[in-house]
């Protein structure tokens, strides 16, 4: 286990209290691990803005339980097809989890299946759907033991079809449910993020494929077939550029976007604030510079975790007094931006905070590493030996975890077709 040697950036008593100024350079925008064109801040702007502090004995402060297995695992989850696969989720509090895969014909046909598996051998438990046509399927997610698969059925070009089925329970292997989001044909699902409570409650945004229509981000139960408002994100700042990333905060109930500002210049990033009943919209600016890469919320104790791309930096709010502070990741160098973070999940149950980060300590050549972090922003733990660089040639890099077994899986080692275990 590493010693949490990270570095403060800002803390700061009210949203965008502390904010630098511009920074020249290019953000990355569509790639979360994508090394910036502009790999230097100069070491006098930087000062400007930074102020050292040393977080020593984090496990001490913490009470984080160390746990003596903690490492890459040897469970390795390919589908049967040994496909592309698209999408997978593992339930919380099962022992099964859910993937779908394509894998290309000669004849130009895919061969596409939903497919479980066990957490404990990674091997295939049994193929609930298929196809041999042009058709695929997605791994959506995982809420309250209940999965969710989207199935694209290509009538032409430009012309799909997409159906919603559900899996309730996972454990029970057998699709039985449809999901119907009133959503128009126009709008793609795009995140659907679980309520982390053991519900089968989900916060979901749905992208436009249409200029004419908005995003837009509404909750669901996926065990009862049940949506409330269609709510428009209608605010250039988050309809610019790469769609944000949500988290879902069912004790405020409100899903919390974000984003970049739509700018040339790096700047500090935007949180936006969505109440999934009333509709209310509330944005404030974030710590950190560039894109946010991956976000997730302890609704419970009212944490909000945030990574940001430019400065290699994760963030923690407190949500009830508008504190936070933003922190390096590991190998951080102000020349570069080989350290930062991307997909951002939390554990309800150890409250810990996994952060993705493609490249170990910053170094190309060093395979990936899962940071984790208490709700103080003490990093505890490094979960070294892993490798999902170049995970996003069919989806983000994602890591999805079984708190009561302290295990979870992540892209990787073979990128697009495969995951890898790994505990904490």
């Amino acid at each position: 286990m590493k010693q949490a040697d990270v570095t403060v950036l800002l803390q700061f008593n009210a949203w965008g209290a502390s904010v630098p100024g511009k920074v020249s350079g290019m953000k990355s925008l569509f790639n979360p691990i994508t090394v910036l064109t502009k790999r230097s801040i100069s070491t006098a702007l930087v000062g400007l803005f930074v102020f050292l502090a040393s977080l020593t004995g984090a496990s001490d402060q913490s009470g984080f339980q160390v746990n003596p297995d903690a490492g890459a695992g040897d469970v390795i989850v390919r589908g049967k097809l040994g496909g592309l696969i698209f999408g997978f989720e593992v339930d919380p509090n099962g022992t099964e989890g859910l993937l779908c895969e394509a894998l290309s014909n000669p004849d130009g046909t895919l061969s596409a299946r939903v497919e479980t598996f066990s957490q404990a051998t990674g091997r295939i438990i049994r193929i609930l759907d298929g196809s041999e046509s042009q058709d695929d399927f997605i791994a959506l997610g995982v809420a309250g033991s209940v999965g969710l698969i989207e199935h694209e059925h290509v009538r032409g070009v430009f012309n799909i079809k997409r159906t919603f089925s559900t899996i309730n329970p996972l454990a029970g292997n057998m699709i039985n449910g449809r999901w119907t989001p009133p959503i128009n044909p126009k709008q793609i699902v795009n995140q659907v993020k679980p309520a982390l409570d053991g519900s089968p409650n989900v916060a979901v945004y749905a992208l436009s494929v249409s200029t004419n229509l908005s995003p837009v981000v509404f909750s669901s139960n996926l065990a009862d077939n049940t949506f409330g408002p269609l709510i428009d994100i209608t605010d250039p700042d988050f309809t610019q550029e790469a769609p944000p990333v949500i988290a879902f905060d069912p004790v405020g109930n409100q899903a919390i976007l974000g984003h970049d500002k739509p700018s040339p210049f790096i700047l500090p990033p935007l949180i936006a604030f969505v109440d999934l009943t009333s509709g209310s919209f509330v944005k404030r600016t974030g710590l950190g510079l560039g894109v946010i890469n991956g976000i997730a919320v302890d609704s419970e104790d009212g944490v909000l975790c945030t990574d940001t791309s430019f400065d290699s930096a994760v963030q923690f709010y407190n949500l009830n007094d508008s504190t936070g502070i933003s922190v390096f990741l590991p190998g951080h160098d102000p020349q570069t931006s080989t350290a930062s973070g991307c997909d951002i999940e939390f554990d309800p149950v150890n409250k810990l905070f996994l952060v993705a980060q493609a490249f170990s300590d910053g170094q190309l050549d060093n395979g990936s590493s899962i940071q984790v972090y208490d709700l103080m922003g003490n990093l505890v733990e490094s979960i070294d030996g892993l490798n999902f660089q170049g995970g996003d040639n069919v989806f983000p890099v994602h890591i999805t975890l079984n708190p009561n077994r302290r295990v979870g899986f992540v892209n990787g080692p073979d990128l697009t077709t495969a995951i890898q275990s790994f505990s904490y």
